[in-house]
């Protein structure tokens, strides 16, 4: 190889971008997306993407929260069951925090069903969103509501053709998520603290203990990419590419 070539070659590559920043920024200049992030409880998209979702909605992009269930125990509800009503109002006033809009499947917590009926029943949800870029929860994970929470949403991405962009994220890493190795890297260095207050708005959840195995999560993937704290995406091959913030 001549020394012009290798110079042009290492030109190159330096001004190659990184493959965890290789989509441009999301802009406000951009016609407004339509995001939404599924998690099996309220509080799964908080704790895993909330930084995400904040930088996302500060861009004037349109943000929903979609959660598997409302947090009641009892299947179906019963009175005298308060989690139901305490988890939305949570649900509700963390999503005010990151400027999105709360929507629910109408599963019970820890009693997740994936079955014929409820495969279409959470496409229509879906589509009627009419999302341009999708978060589901990673598949191997100790909760089965997280598990069905991506089976649900990746029977839709086929089902609806692909049309939108899908990505996987972690929550409780170590402790639900597994095995998760992301090569996609958002900075949250200036949305963390709303991203704290959205998770600490589920006060019902013991936010104490579980956002501090976040908050070292976010660290940890801060280094990983460089940023002072980050949340960490792998993206489903063979949707529409678009823009993280």
């Amino acid at each position: 190889m001549s020394q012009l070539s290798r110079r042009a070659l290492l030109a190159g590559l330096a001004s190659a971008p990184l493959l965890c920043k290789a989509f441009a920024p999301a802009s406000s200049a951009q016609t407004p997306l339509r995001v939404v992030i599924a998690g099996g409880h309220p509080g799964d998209p908080e704790y895993g993407c909330g930084g995400t979702a904040a930088r996302f909605s500060d861009l004037g992009h349109e943000v929903t929260l979609l959660y598997l269930n409302t947090g009641q125990k009892a299947c179906p509800d019963r009175p005298g069951d308060p989690g139901s009503t305490v988890r939305i109002a949570e649900a509700e006033k963390a999503c005010a925090i990151l400027k999105a809009h709360p929507k629910f499947a109408g599963q019970c917590d820890g009693h997740a069903v994936v079955d014929d009926t409820h495969y279409r029943d959470f496409q229509t949800l879906v589509e009627g969103l009419n999302p341009d870029i999708f978060f589901t929860q990673w598949p191997i994970d100790g909760h089965r509501d997280h598990r069905a929470t991506y089976a649900l949403a990746y029977d839709t991405w086929l089902r609806m053709k692909k049309k939108f962009a899908l990505f996987y994220y972690e929550v409780s890493d170590g402790e639900d998520t597994s095995m998760f190795s992301p090569h996609l890297y958002v900075d949250i260095s200036q949305t963390e603290a709303r991203k704290r207050a959205a998770c600490y708005a589920h006060a019902s959840q013991t936010p104490d203990r579980f956002y501090a195995l976040q908050s070292q999560v976010s660290h940890f993937r801060g280094i990983e990419s460089g940023y002072g704290q980050a949340e960490a995406f792998i993206e489903q091959i063979g949707g529409p590419k678009v823009a993280l913030p």
